[in-house]
């Protein structure tokens, strides 16, 4: 039985004790097990991960192929690694919504009296969430690999594409956890999420060749860590290759992770 459970069942117990890795890490898995039954149960939480794959993957293809590439099957190499990593992006913005929620409901004052790591309740929900992605990344890729998409990288490159899409989402969610931290309401961190969501996949090379667009958004397309991130994946999913993209896009996640994760556990530390 985990900590966690054990202090549930008597919050007296071990108050004054330390909290040492291993109670970190198995309490981090409770609450990421608590989080997958709340996904189970609540199925329309999924819908971002489930039918948006499907649906952007039609539209956009259907919409941008013949303008950009001249024809659907020639831009599919192009938009599937990019609507992988949009996708995820979404996916994101929905970790911070939902700490704002559970934050907003009291299922954290529970908690206060437990003798828990403090970023348990933040780390739990956040692994939980790397099953969104790996979904996400995966139903994108079999549409389009039933509109006719063929990755040259194989199943490595693709499963290598998904992998990263995951490690993205895992770390560009703390900086919308830090939203869900200091924002005052559900909806507030939503709208302060969309308005950084949508630059980052928009304004890179997602959808368009950053060589099509005037030479001040290009120099931000550019250096954009999804630009990197996609640029990545497609060389691993259509080439099978490994590309200096791949560690810039790192070096971005270990950037992002040092910034936000201790503002995230620090705001939270002082709510709980």
């Amino acid at each position: 039985m985990t900590a966690l459970t054990t202090a549930l069942r008597d919050p007296a117990e071990g108050l004054s004790a330390h909290v040492g890795l291993r109670q970190t890490v198995a309490q981090t898995m409770t609450l990421a097990w608590r989080a997958t039954m709340k996904m189970r149960r609540n199925f329309e939480q999924m819908f971002d991960v489930t039918i948006q794959p499907l649906l952007f993957t039609a539209m956009f293809a259907g919409i941008f192929g013949g303008a950009i590439s001249g024809s659907v099957g020639d831009y599919l190499p192009v938009i599937i690694p990019g609507l992988v990593g949009q996708t995820v992006m979404t996916a994101c913005v929905a970790t911070g919504v939902q700490l704002r929620e559970d934050m907003d409901k009291g299922v954290f004052d529970r908690f206060k009296v437990l003798p828990i790591a403090r970023i348990a309740p933040l780390a739990g929900p956040m692994v939980a969430d790397t099953l969104r992605y790996a979904i996400a990344g995966t139903l994108t890729f079999v549409t389009g690999i039933a509109m006719g998409y063929r990755p040259g990288g194989g199943v490595l490159g693709v499963l290598g594409a998904i992998l990263l899409g995951i490690v993205a989402g895992w770390s560009l969610a703390w900086i919308f956890t830090w939203f869900g931290t200091v924002g005052r309401s559900a909806q507030g961190v939503q709208g302060i999420s969309l308005m950084v969501m949508f630059p980052l996949t928009f304004l890179s090379n997602a959808f368009v060749p950053t060589s099509t667009m005037p030479g001040w958004l290009r120099a931000f397309a550019d250096v954009n860590p999804v630009s990197h991130v996609i640029s990545a994946m497609r060389g691993l999913a259509n080439d099978g290759t490994i590309t200096a993209d791949l560690g810039w896009a790192l070096l971005g996640f270990a950037v992002i992770i040092a910034v936000f994760a201790p503002l995230s556990v620090r705001r939270f530390s002082r709510k709980m």
